[in-house]
């Protein structure tokens, strides 16, 4: 392995958002055995069985540092980081109800003008919430509730099954922040009727039963969300770096730690990997198969024609959420 490759996989390992993910497995314990049976934990909602499908349920809350520094950002992050869950689990969002904290009107005027700009682009109406403008401080917390026939998890991933990353590139940085946002600068009619049309993509594969395994690209980055996966559905993934959907402006590791507003990585089939990418390509949504599952449990990647172990779950888990 090249000084450049373990030198990239040290700085991804040592990220804040992957060790916010390890610190999940110490209360993980606490928990109570049946209810983990209920509703397996791990997974971008709680899939809820609700008659002939499931009732979604997430939440997202906010940073007060990112708050106060980008409010209007933030409250449309409140419902487009919540409707990506949903999504990622083969869902369709259906409302939203927010808790905000404020030290001035004027600041909950911007965070709230962003959560309804957020609610109108994707269709899914704020239906209540808890609102307190004589705060210390400015925080935001979001939930969400979304309905799915056939569910895509994090549990269900096989080995000899390919890995696909479909990611938006038609994008922007929002400096200092990881994040690519494809979706805030779009506007009107026809910029929601976008947001719209390509969220359907994920529960559309669900209900044609060409994949069962997904995630959307989180805080901790493309591998960090890969690994969230592979942990989940007790598999080990070989990626390849090279083919990775990637700006032409961005630099490898940047964009490993990016939090796209429109990511996805889904597990398929071979023989059903070109239809999935066809769906995004017919989005102008870049897809392509970044690698393969196996029973190793580790996750290991090529870069330019060098290999190296990101992680091994076998020795050391992540969030404890394993099978």
């Amino acid at each position: 392995m090249t000084r450049e490759l373990a030198t990239l996989l040290r700085t991804l390992r040592q990220s804040r958002a992957l060790a916010a993910k390890e610190d999940i497995a110490e209360v993980a314990a606490i928990l109570n055995p049946a209810s983990r049976e209920a509703v397996r934990l791990g997974d971008d909602c709680a899939a809820i069985p609700d008659g002939d499908g499931y009732l979604l349920l997430a939440s997202e809350g906010f940073q007060d540092s990112f708050v106060r520094a980008m409010p209007w950002f933030a409250g449309y992050c409140g419902v487009m980081v919540n409707v990506s869950d949903i999504t990622a689990m083969g869902g369709r969002p259906m409302a939203v109800v927010d808790a905000l904290w404020s030290d001035t009107s004027e600041a909950a005027a911007s965070i709230l003008a962003g959560l309804h700009d957020g609610a109108g682009a994707y269709g899914v109406p704020v239906v209540g919430g808890h609102t307190n403008m004589r705060s210390s401080h400015n925080s935001l917390s979001v939930a969400i509730l979304g309905r799915a026939r056939h569910l895509l998890t994090s549990f269900d991933a096989r080995p000899d099954e390919v890995l696909i990353a479909a990611i938006d590139l038609r994008g922007r940085w929002h400096d200092p922040h990881p994040f690519w946002d494809a979706s805030s600068s779009l506007r009107g009619v026809e910029g929601a009727a976008r947001l719209r049309g390509d969220i359907e993509i994920l529960p559309s594969i669900a209900e044609d039963g060409l994949s069962r395994a997904a995630k959307d690209i989180s805080m901790a980055g493309l591998l960090g969300t890969a690994l969230m996966l592979a942990e989940c559905s007790g598999v080990g993934m070989t990626i390849t770096l090279d083919d990775i959907p990637r700006p032409e402006s961005a630099s490898m590791e940047r964009w490993l730690s990016a939090f796209p507003s429109y990511g996805y990585l889904l597990t398929a089939r071979p023989d059903d990997a070109e239809e999935i990418m066809a769906r995004f390509h017919g989005r102008d949504i870049a897809a392509a198969v970044i690698g393969r599952c196996d029973s190793t449990l580790r996750l290991d990647v090529t870069w330019d024609g060098e290999k190296g172990t990101y992680w091994d779950l076998a020795q050391t888990p992540l969030m404890g959420f394993a099978p």
